[in-house]
């Protein structure tokens, strides 16, 4: 099976030639399909089995008809939020984006702690439609007003197993409470321990395994 039978616009398909890669791996075959249709999704993945590509290209797929080259900051608002418990995995999964994006006008962002944050403000503030973030961080830009989740279509929790395991979950959880409840859903774990269940209950709707 190829990229091109999996139902993605021309524009991603270009981005993963240029990436150089012609298969997709088994996650990607099952998830892409399930997301580009709309529904959440509850997957398990190990890191290194291609689960990255596998919520990016058809998020960044169904985010296209939204994709403007207007520079008005009104124009790219929020539309996808992606948590990831570490700086390096937010970088990791940031840079898929900007990778499958790159013939899309669509903006993406890297937001974690240890850092100043006002040159992330100041870039939130031009508009930016898909932020990838650790939790910690992303509330401290709740905090000081610099982001806003009212046009939040998609959300993505990413290696859920060590957000738990890192005491994020209360965070996430205040997170989720703020996003509009009409959106899609996906949550990718390692394992799915009593507490991963009980926060895919609350977070997903008739997900697809």
């Amino acid at each position: 099976m190829s990229f091109s039978e999996l139902g993605l616009i021309p524009e991603i398909l270009q981005a993963v030639t240029d990436a150089g890669y012609t298969e997709p791996t088994p996650i990607q075959r099952q998830a892409i399909p399930v997301v580009l249709a709309g529904h959440d999704i509850m997957g398990g993945a190990q890191t290194g089995t291609g689960k990255t590509a596998g919520f990016t290209l058809p998020l960044l797929n169904r985010l296209a008809r939204h994709a403007s080259t207007s520079a008005s900051p009104a124009r790219h608002p929020v539309r996808a939020l992606i948590l990831a418990p570490t700086r390096e995995l937010a970088m990791q999964v940031f840079e898929s984006v900007k990778m499958y994006s790159r013939h899309l006008p669509l903006r993406s962002i890297c937001i974690y702690g240890g850092v100043d944050m006002n040159p992330q403000i100041q870039e939130l503030r031009r508009g930016i439609e898909i932020v990838v973030a650790t939790p910690g961080r992303l509330l401290d830009h709740v905090e000081s007003k610099s982001v806003s989740f009212n046009s939040v279509q998609a959300l993505v929790l990413d290696e859920a197993d060590r957000m738990l395991d890192m005491g994020f979950i209360p965070d996430v959880t205040r997170i989720l409470n703020m996003l509009p409840a009409q959106r899609q859903s996906l949550l990718f774990s390692a394992t799915f321990s009593e507490e991963i269940k009980k926060l895919a209950d609350t977070m997903l709707q008739a997900p697809v395994l």
